[in-house]
């Protein structure tokens, strides 16, 4: 199984343990956060997001998603004060939900996608590729 599968994958596991709330009516979460790790919301992507965990006080966190061992949780309360309101609510307003549900799901959905695009607990070189793409046929299918 290659990186994409292992993303799509856990993401797929994510969005159904998050109520499968993927899809909402200006966009849909998946493709958000993947956008999110790959810097589309200008926050330097997943080398962005650590340095935003570790700036909130939360780097052992990340650390844990990005290593081989147990992924600790985030809550959603804690994602927003790491993201920030603004990035929340610019989330929200993509994905047509309201930012406290944004927060939620996302606290679901980010452990399992870093988990699984830093595999043997190595930042990926070369950047994520085409994972929103990936994600959009993925979204597509489970629609079908």
């Amino acid at each position: 199984m290659g990186l994409f599968d292992s993303v799509l994958g856990a993401a797929q596991q994510a969005l159904n343990g998050a109520g499968g709330a993927s899809q909402g009516g200006n966009g849909d979460l998946l493709t958000a956060a993947i956008g999110l790790l790959q810097g589309n919301e200008g926050g330097g992507g997943l080398s962005g997001l650590v340095t935003a965990f570790q700036q909130g006080g939360m780097g052992n966190v990340i650390q844990s998603w990005i290593g081989t061992g147990q992924n600790l949780p985030i809550s959603a309360e804690q994602l927003q004060s790491v993201l920030g309101s603004e990035t929340v609510s610019k989330l929200a307003a993509q994905v047509g939900l309201d930012p406290a549900q944004v927060s939620q799901h996302l606290s679901q959905l980010l452990p399992q996608l870093v988990d699984n695009a830093t595999p043997g607990g190595e930042m990926p070189q070369g950047g994520l590729g085409s994972l929103a793409q990936l994600a959009s046929q993925f979204l597509t299918q489970r629609a079908g």
